[in-house]
Protein backbone atom coordinates (compact mmCIF):
# COMPACT_ATOMS: atom_id res chain seq x y z
CA UNK A 1 0.00 0.00 0.00
CA UNK A 2 1.43 3.66 -1.17
CA UNK A 3 1.41 5.90 1.86
CA UNK A 4 2.90 9.01 0.60
CA UNK A 5 2.32 9.23 -3.34
CA UNK A 6 5.41 11.83 -3.63
CA UNK A 7 7.75 9.85 -2.06
CA UNK A 8 6.52 6.54 -3.13
CA UNK A 9 6.49 5.28 0.41
CA UNK A 10 4.59 1.75 0.90
CA UNK A 11 3.79 -0.56 3.83
CA UNK A 12 3.52 -4.75 3.22
CA UNK A 13 2.96 -7.41 5.77
CA UNK A 14 6.31 -9.54 5.28
CA UNK A 15 5.82 -12.03 7.77
CA UNK A 16 2.98 -12.18 10.52
CA UNK A 17 2.72 -9.18 12.26
CA UNK A 18 6.09 -7.72 10.41
CA UNK A 19 5.31 -5.02 7.63
CA UNK A 20 8.16 -3.24 5.49
CA UNK A 21 8.00 0.11 5.14
CA UNK A 22 9.69 1.33 2.23
CA UNK A 23 11.03 4.62 0.68
CA UNK A 24 12.83 4.78 -2.67
CA UNK A 25 14.77 7.47 -3.42
CA UNK A 26 17.17 8.30 -6.30
CA UNK A 27 21.12 9.09 -5.50
CA UNK A 28 24.07 10.25 -7.96
CA UNK A 29 24.59 6.84 -8.23
CA UNK A 30 20.93 5.33 -9.19
CA UNK A 31 17.96 4.41 -7.64
CA UNK A 32 17.99 2.97 -3.63
CA UNK A 33 15.88 2.55 -0.91
CA UNK A 34 15.82 2.62 2.61
CA UNK A 35 13.47 0.12 4.55
CA UNK A 36 12.03 0.19 8.03
CA UNK A 37 9.87 -2.58 9.79
CA UNK A 38 7.29 -2.66 12.07
CA UNK A 39 6.36 -5.34 14.76
CA UNK A 40 2.71 -4.86 15.74
CA UNK A 41 2.00 -6.77 19.22
CA UNK A 42 1.18 -5.84 22.80
CA UNK A 43 4.30 -4.05 22.83
CA UNK A 44 5.25 -2.44 18.57
CA UNK A 45 8.15 -2.54 17.52
CA UNK A 46 9.78 -0.33 14.98
CA UNK A 47 13.02 -1.75 13.37
CA UNK A 48 15.44 0.79 11.88
CA UNK A 49 13.93 4.48 11.88
CA UNK A 50 15.35 5.89 8.58
CA UNK A 51 17.30 9.11 8.68
CA UNK A 52 16.08 12.36 10.73
CA UNK A 53 14.47 13.67 7.27
CA UNK A 54 12.30 10.67 6.62
CA UNK A 55 10.62 10.89 9.55
CA UNK A 56 7.61 12.16 8.38
CA UNK A 57 6.91 9.31 6.14
CA UNK A 58 7.58 6.93 8.57
CA UNK A 59 5.64 7.94 11.01
CA UNK A 60 2.99 8.50 8.07
CA UNK A 61 3.11 4.75 7.48
CA UNK A 62 3.40 3.29 10.72
CA UNK A 63 -0.12 5.39 11.39
CA UNK A 64 -1.62 3.34 8.65
CA UNK A 65 -1.21 0.21 10.79
CA UNK A 66 -1.30 1.05 14.50
CA UNK A 67 -0.82 4.78 16.16
CA UNK A 68 2.64 5.31 15.96
CA UNK A 69 2.73 7.05 19.77
CA UNK A 70 1.77 3.02 20.52
CA UNK A 71 5.13 2.00 20.22
CA UNK A 72 7.52 0.80 22.85
CA UNK A 73 11.06 0.06 20.95
CA UNK A 74 12.62 1.31 18.81
CA UNK A 75 15.51 -1.10 17.90
CA UNK A 76 18.38 -1.05 15.29
CA UNK A 77 21.45 -2.65 14.00
CA UNK A 78 24.35 -0.20 14.65
CA UNK A 79 24.53 3.28 15.28
CA UNK A 80 24.29 5.17 11.60
CA UNK A 81 21.57 7.81 10.37
CA UNK A 82 19.73 5.51 8.23
CA UNK A 83 19.25 3.09 11.54
CA UNK A 84 18.36 5.86 13.85
CA UNK A 85 18.65 8.60 12.32
CA UNK A 86 15.31 10.39 13.41
CA UNK A 87 15.55 8.00 16.76
CA UNK A 88 14.82 11.33 19.14
CA UNK A 89 11.96 12.06 16.87
CA UNK A 90 10.38 9.01 17.47
CA UNK A 91 10.91 9.10 21.35
CA UNK A 92 9.78 12.38 21.55
CA UNK A 93 5.87 11.08 20.09
CA UNK A 94 5.98 8.04 22.11
CA UNK A 95 6.27 8.50 25.78
CA UNK A 96 6.81 4.97 26.31
CA UNK A 97 9.32 4.42 23.88
CA UNK A 98 12.85 3.12 24.18
CA UNK A 99 15.88 2.59 21.97
CA UNK A 100 16.66 -1.42 21.63
CA UNK A 101 20.29 -2.45 20.88
CA UNK A 102 23.55 -4.08 22.41
CA UNK A 103 25.64 -3.07 24.77
CA UNK A 104 28.14 -1.66 22.94
CA UNK A 105 26.08 0.76 20.95
CA UNK A 106 24.77 1.80 24.60
CA UNK A 107 27.96 2.19 25.87
CA UNK A 108 29.58 4.46 23.16
CA UNK A 109 26.91 6.59 21.90
CA UNK A 110 23.12 5.45 22.23
CA UNK A 111 22.88 6.67 26.04
CA UNK A 112 24.51 9.66 25.07
CA UNK A 113 22.48 10.77 22.06
CA UNK A 114 19.54 9.45 23.04
CA UNK A 115 16.83 11.41 24.87
CA UNK A 116 16.27 8.12 27.04
CA UNK A 117 18.73 5.88 28.04
CA UNK A 118 18.59 2.55 26.28
CA UNK A 119 17.35 -1.03 26.43
CA UNK A 120 21.12 -2.51 25.86
CA UNK A 121 20.69 -6.48 25.12
CA UNK A 122 23.49 -9.11 25.86
CA UNK A 123 24.19 -11.60 23.28
CA UNK A 124 21.66 -14.10 22.89
CA UNK A 125 19.18 -11.99 25.46
CA UNK A 126 15.25 -12.19 24.25
CA UNK A 127 12.64 -9.71 23.92
CA UNK A 128 9.11 -10.00 24.39
CA UNK A 129 6.86 -8.20 22.92
CA UNK A 130 3.58 -10.47 23.38
CA UNK A 131 3.61 -12.74 20.38
CA UNK A 132 6.57 -11.94 19.14
CA UNK A 133 9.65 -12.98 20.78
CA UNK A 134 13.41 -11.49 19.59
CA UNK A 135 16.69 -12.55 20.63
CA UNK A 136 19.91 -10.61 20.20
CA UNK A 137 22.79 -11.65 18.68
CA UNK A 138 26.45 -9.75 18.52
CA UNK A 139 27.88 -9.33 15.64
CA UNK A 140 30.74 -6.76 15.61
CA UNK A 141 32.01 -5.51 12.22
CA UNK A 142 29.80 -7.69 10.18
CA UNK A 143 29.08 -6.38 8.12
CA UNK A 144 30.50 -3.14 9.85
CA UNK A 145 30.40 -1.06 13.28
CA UNK A 146 31.87 -2.50 16.34
CA UNK A 147 28.53 -2.31 18.12
CA UNK A 148 26.33 -4.29 15.46
CA UNK A 149 24.18 -6.79 15.86
CA UNK A 150 20.99 -8.32 14.63
CA UNK A 151 17.33 -9.83 15.88
CA UNK A 152 16.01 -12.41 14.93
CA UNK A 153 11.96 -13.13 15.96
CA UNK A 154 11.30 -16.78 17.33
CA UNK A 155 7.47 -16.62 15.94
CA UNK A 156 7.88 -15.53 12.44
CA UNK A 157 11.69 -16.98 12.00
CA UNK A 158 12.49 -13.29 10.37
CA UNK A 159 15.92 -12.59 10.56
CA UNK A 160 16.20 -8.04 11.12
CA UNK A 161 19.27 -8.50 8.69
CA UNK A 162 20.03 -4.91 8.39
CA UNK A 163 22.66 -4.10 5.76
CA UNK A 164 23.42 -7.81 5.13
CA UNK A 165 22.16 -8.62 1.04
CA UNK A 166 22.00 -5.13 0.42
CA UNK A 167 20.73 -4.66 -2.99
CA UNK A 168 20.69 -1.54 -5.07
CA UNK A 169 16.92 -0.30 -6.83
CA UNK A 170 13.89 0.89 -5.73
CA UNK A 171 13.12 -2.46 -3.69
CA UNK A 172 9.57 -2.12 -5.70
CA UNK A 173 8.71 -5.87 -4.74
CA UNK A 174 8.36 -6.19 -0.64
CA UNK A 175 9.02 -9.81 -0.45
CA UNK A 176 11.34 -12.09 -3.42
CA UNK A 177 12.15 -15.33 -3.58
CA UNK A 178 14.48 -14.86 -6.57
CA UNK A 179 18.16 -14.29 -5.87
CA UNK A 180 19.39 -11.67 -4.06
CA UNK A 181 23.05 -12.62 -3.25
CA UNK A 182 24.18 -11.91 -6.70
CA UNK A 183 22.70 -8.49 -6.41
CA UNK A 184 23.58 -7.74 -3.29
CA UNK A 185 27.39 -8.96 -3.67
CA UNK A 186 27.94 -7.05 -7.18
CA UNK A 187 26.91 -3.85 -5.30
CA UNK A 188 29.14 -4.55 -2.51
CA UNK A 189 31.91 -5.18 -5.20
CA UNK A 190 31.42 -1.62 -6.00
CA UNK A 191 30.84 -0.02 -2.24
CA UNK A 192 32.70 -2.58 -0.17
CA UNK A 193 31.62 -1.52 2.91
CA UNK A 194 31.58 -4.59 4.85
CA UNK A 195 34.72 -4.80 7.39
CA UNK A 196 35.72 -8.58 6.66
CA UNK A 197 36.38 -9.26 10.37
CA UNK A 198 38.18 -12.74 10.78
CA UNK A 199 35.95 -14.27 12.17
CA UNK A 200 33.04 -12.97 9.73
CA UNK A 201 32.37 -16.82 8.74
CA UNK A 202 31.61 -18.11 12.19
CA UNK A 203 29.16 -15.03 12.62
CA UNK A 204 26.92 -15.72 9.88
CA UNK A 205 26.97 -19.57 10.27
CA UNK A 206 25.65 -18.78 13.95
CA UNK A 207 22.97 -16.77 12.27
CA UNK A 208 22.18 -19.50 9.56
CA UNK A 209 21.64 -21.69 12.92
CA UNK A 210 18.42 -20.28 13.62
CA UNK A 211 17.01 -21.09 10.15
CA UNK A 212 15.84 -18.12 9.40
CA UNK A 213 12.71 -18.07 7.07
CA UNK A 214 12.45 -14.33 6.34
CA UNK A 215 15.68 -11.64 6.31
CA UNK A 216 14.13 -8.42 6.57
CA UNK A 217 16.98 -6.38 4.58
CA UNK A 218 17.34 -2.60 5.36
CA UNK A 219 17.90 -2.16 1.36
CA UNK A 220 15.86 -3.35 -1.12
CA UNK A 221 13.35 -6.80 -1.27
CA UNK A 222 12.99 -8.59 2.07
CA UNK A 223 13.45 -12.29 1.13
CA UNK A 224 11.64 -15.42 1.87
CA UNK A 225 13.48 -19.26 1.56
CA UNK A 226 15.79 -21.59 3.19
CA UNK A 227 18.23 -18.13 4.89
CA UNK A 228 20.75 -20.79 6.27
CA UNK A 229 21.53 -21.65 3.21
CA UNK A 230 21.94 -18.41 1.84
CA UNK A 231 23.92 -17.12 4.51
CA UNK A 232 26.76 -19.62 4.18
CA UNK A 233 26.64 -18.94 0.21
CA UNK A 234 27.33 -14.87 1.54
CA UNK A 235 30.21 -16.78 3.72
CA UNK A 236 31.34 -18.33 0.80
CA UNK A 237 31.28 -15.47 -1.26
CA UNK A 238 33.01 -13.01 1.24
CA UNK A 239 35.68 -15.63 1.77
CA UNK A 240 36.21 -15.78 -2.01
CA UNK A 241 36.71 -12.52 -2.85
CA UNK A 242 38.96 -11.58 0.14
CA UNK A 243 40.96 -14.40 -1.35
CA UNK A 244 41.67 -13.08 -4.81
CA UNK A 245 42.10 -9.49 -2.86
CA UNK A 246 45.23 -11.15 -0.72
Amino acid sequence: MITNAQSGTNISEIADGIYRINTPVHMPAGAFSFNQYLIVDDKPMLFHTGPRRMFPLVQEAIATILPPERLRYIGFSHFEADECGSLNEFLAIAPQAVPVCGQVAAMVSVNDVADRPAFALGDGEKLELGRHALRWFDTPHLPHGWECGFMIDDTTRTLLCGDLFTQPGEGKDALVESDILGPSEAFRGVMDYYAHAPDTRTMLERLANEAPITLACMHGSAWRGNGAALLRALATSIEVQKAKAA
